[in-house]
């Protein structure tokens, strides 16, 4: 179903951990799990991985642009290998979803997510698929002041028992792949709904 799933998030050892870097984390157990290595691509402004999903290759991509520039990556890989913006699914961080929480969308609004808007730009689109990875909002943490500027909040490691709850969110996530690279999408995104 997917040609191109896309983790979103910010490149170097100093950004791994940040909640901002949900889209890596995702992408990155999803090589993991199919024995695939990432290679530095600079023709397309980004780290490369290839899986196998339900017997056809899938590009898994994370830009090493940086969040806000995101698009750039995505729409190089995009005219190299003739996928459509339908074929494709970005994964990203989701401040009005609670840790925990993973929510498979079609196309739609771009929450004022900045990767997201970048991506939309390069091409000339909202008709992708997203996966919203849930990482809480400042004025729900229980980690500091609620003011916390939202900038400051994605820039930072999740408490523990956040960390958990995104990594289980992720582990769902990966249960329903099959179902959703057979075009079983419905039935992936209510096992997914439900279970996160």
């Amino acid at each position: 179903m997917f040609k191109l799933i896309i983790g979103l998030g910010n490149p170097g050892t100093k950004h791994e951990k940040d909640r901002h870097n949900a889209g890596f984390w995702v992408v990155d157990e999803l090589a993991r799990t199919h024995g695939s290595h990432w290679q530095l691509d600079n023709k397309f402004f980004g780290e490369i991985a290839k899986i196998k999903l339900n017997g056809n290759d899938t590009y898994l991509l994370k830009p090493n642009t940086f969040m806000n520039r995101s698009g750039q990556a995505a729409s190089a890989i995009c005219r190299f290998h003739k996928i459509v913006a339908k074929e494709i699914l970005v994964v990203h961080d989701e401040l009005d979803l609670k840790a925990g929480v993973a929510r498979l969308k079609w196309a739609g609004g771009l929450g004022g997510h900045n990767g997201l808007k970048d991506i939309s730009a390069h091409l000339s689109t909202n008709d992708y698929w997203r996966l919203r990875i849930g990482i809480g909002h400042p004025r729900d943490s229980q980690d500091g002041p609620k003011n916390l500027d939202v900038a400051d909040y994605v820039l930072k490691k999740p408490r523990l028992e956040e960390q958990i709850d995104i990594d289980r969110a992720i582990s769902c996530f990966l249960k329903v792949m099959p179902k959703i690279s057979t075009g079983d999408i419905n039935n992936a995104t209510m096992e997914l709904h439900s279970n996160t």
